[in-house]
């Protein structure tokens, strides 16, 4: 089946956006530069975390960590050091993007696939990874078959465990009116599952940043909630959007 390209530079704009919210929309000044062998596992652990707490590191200290002689050295099966090597390198892909320096964006595209795929040669079921490459696609503005089934697998290797729900809606979300219907309903029954377990603030920006089309359909979600639900998703909207 050919690949079909989305062309509508919103789109692409949103999706690339949310891709960067995998990592996080906080700065600061930290990173891996110079650390012994023995200590690597420690300090990518520690750097992942970070990385999951949707806090980031500045340019500077990004470059500096992903060629450092620790990363070159980085085994592929340490999941954790090479989940922190990606979203390292998904704001430096994104930054590239928006600045039109496409040399460097083919680069880091290139690289955070070639590292995706040899982390899923070690751990098939790693479903942030599934995810990446769901979010690398919509950078490419490839929204077919093929990318909808790498989110699908998201989807399947993680289905319920809120640290990646709230990632998968802020990527899925923009693009949720192209999916098949099958995933279009889970993306927005995950939007609605987080509002309900009380994770407000990720579904409120998500809704906030959607098209109207998009907007209507989250609507409709959130007003099959209790009234308690909604009240704290209106009320985490009105403090966002002031």
């Amino acid at each position: 089946m050919p690949r079909f390209s989305v062309p509508t530079l919103s789109v692409r704009t949103l999706a690339t956006r949310s891709l960067t919210c995998l990592v996080g929309c906080l700065g600061l000044a930290w990173g891996i530069s110079n650390v012994a062998r023995g200590e690597t596992f420690d300090a990518f652990l520690g750097l992942e975390t970070r990385l999951l707490k949707f806090e980031t590191v500045s340019r500077t200290n990004a470059i500096t960590t992903l060629n450092s002689a620790a990363a070159r050295d980085l085994d592929a099966c340490d999941n954790h050091g090479q989940h922190a090597l990606m979203l390292l390198e998904i704001p430096l892909a994104d930054a590239a993007l928006r600045t039109g320096a496409v040399q460097e964006f083919d680069q880091r595209i290139n690289s955070l696939e070639a590292r995706a795929r040899r982390t899923l040669g070690c751990a098939p079921r790693d479903s942030l990874v599934w995810l990446l490459l769901f979010g690398l696609e919509t950078e490419h503005g490839l929204l077919d078959e093929h990318a909808f089934n790498l989110l699908a697998m998201s989807y399947d290797t993680s289905p319920s465990e809120a640290w990646i729900a709230v990632r998968r809606i802020v990527v899925a979300i923009p693009v949720v009116l192209f999916a098949p219907d099958p995933i279009r309903q889970k993306v927005l029954t995950e939007f609605q599952n987080l509002i309900r377990r009380g994770f407000y603030e990720m579904p409120a920006r998500s809704y906030l940043n959607a098209s109207a089309p998009t907007r209507a359909l989250l609507q409709s979600r959130v007003e099959e909630l209790d009234p308690r639900s909604q009240k704290a998703f209106a009320d985490t909207l009105q403090k966002l959007h002031s």
